[in-house]
């Protein structure tokens, strides 16, 4: 993997500057796709009392969901680099319907985990042609639309809880089925999408000699840089895991609260990580990448060591900050690896797409078996000390170069 690598043709970007239209269907349809995805672990505490699971088993299905859509971002992206895929969004919505309609009529574990690894593939087709599309409708201004795209699936992940309390709780698993509709929704409007995509598609294609936003690194320093925003995508994810996937368990079992309440407290979380992910990208525009990272990662850190002792009111504001903060690095390390590794927009995007539901598979799993065997309390506390790896951003290399005299073309030059 080099800097130097650029050899793939992409399509041109236009004098016009952003397309706001583009921009707000696909951020759009990320809110939908994400809102659908979320409902899997939002319901957990209904599956778990109508399944009879335990903690490992909830790990389980997490890890079979959050890895499938893992492992196939990296190799949808890497093709789609060499062959861009306008109607996969549509597609990857479709194995999203098809996951939600098995999961609303699943009668044992193993439907589950199925059920849980469809809505994983169409996570995985998804993402990667997807913020392909968001880079291309920027118009140059890649941290504010990676924001923007970000935001929507931000802010779906934190309807989950809402649905899960409204809806599935007091109507049971069987009006899952009634999500599908959302999903042919999102279909319709990814159809759009896919269209002026194909259109973009097939104007004439060139490489601008602005592209690069930075002098090309050596491969060696290249794979380093990879290897440290790997760790970053590592502790960030982890700990998410441990608060998508368990924290409405902590709170019901630590302060006694109801599971309609524990799914509005998860709610303000997730909706905090929206709101935190709509500021990282145009800050990263603004005064780099690499300080945003430093500061959402390792600045979220002691708020998570005093979350485990504090009460339920501190708790939830804690919990808020803690969204807030760490929802930030993630538009700010995609735009970052993307001007690593310029012309390999879908493969960058896959594979950190995918480290994020493979870490944080690997993390539920891990923390459910701990949960079992340690407690719920205790599993708070350890992963509390996660945002720590955050130091790791100080060895980050500072690729961006200033944007001062460069104009509106040349920007847009430099949109793919």
């Amino acid at each position: 993997m080099s800097a130097r690598t650029n050899q793939a043709a992409v399509p041109a970007v236009g004098p016009e500057g952003i397309v706001f239209a583009v921009l707000i269907a696909i951020s759009f349809s990320h809110f939908v796709n994400d809102t659908l995805q979320s409902v899997l672990p939002a319901i957990y505490p209904v599956l778990k009392t109508q399944f009879r699971l335990n903690f490992g088993q909830i790990g389980l299905l997490t890890c079979v969901f959050q890895v499938t859509a893992s492992l196939l971002q990296p190799l949808v992206g890497m093709y789609s680099d060499k062959r861009p895929l306008p109607f996969s969004l549509a597609a990857g919505m479709g194995f999203t319907l098809i996951g939600l309609a098995m999961l609303s009529r699943a009668d044992s574990f193993i439907m589950l985990l199925v059920a849980a690894a469809m809505i994983g593939v169409g996570s995985s087709i998804f993402h990667p042609e997807s913020s392909r599309v968001a880079r291309l409708s920027s118009g140059g201004r890649h941290g504010l639309a990676q924001s923007v795209f970000q935001v929507g699936g931000n802010a779906g992940s934190a309807m989950g809880p809402l649905l899960a309390a409204f809806v599935v709780v007091p109507h049971g698993q069987r009006s899952i089925l009634w999500f599908t509709l959302i999903a042919l929704l999102g279909m319709v409007i990814l159809g759009g999408v896919g269209e002026w995509y194909r259109q973009r598609l097939a104007k004439p294609r060139r490489v601008s000699a602005t592209l690069h936003a930075h002098e090309p690194l050596p491969r060696g320093k290249v794979i380093m840089t990879m290897v440290i925003l790997i760790a970053l995508v590592f502790s960030k994810f982890f700990y998410l895991a441990s608060i998508t996937s368990y924290y409405t368990f902590y709170l019901i079992h630590h302060f006694g609260v109801s599971v309609q309440s524990a799914q509005l407290f998860l709610f303000l979380f997730l909706a905090a990580a929206a709101v935190g992910t709509v500021l990282g990208g145009p800050i990263g525009d603004r005064v780099g990448r690499k300080l945003v990272i430093w500061i959402s990662i390792l600045g979220v850190l002691p708020f998570t060591l005093a979350l485990p002792y504090m009460g339920l009111p501190m708790t939830a504001v804690l919990s808020v900050i803690i969204g807030f903060v760490l929802s930030s690095a993630m538009p700010a390390m995609i735009v970052y690896a993307q001007e690593l590794v310029p012309g390999r927009v879908g493969m960058i995007s896959g594979l950190f797409f995918g480290l994020a539901f493979g870490m944080g598979g690997l993390g539920a799993a891990a923390v459910g078996v701990i949960a079992d065997h340690y407690g719920i309390v205790f599993t708070y506390r350890l992963c509390s000390f996660l945002p720590m790896i955050g130091l790791l951003a100080m060895f980050l290399p500072h690729i961006q170069a200033p944007t001062r005299g460069v104009s509106r073309s040349g920007r847009a030059a430099r949109a793919i």
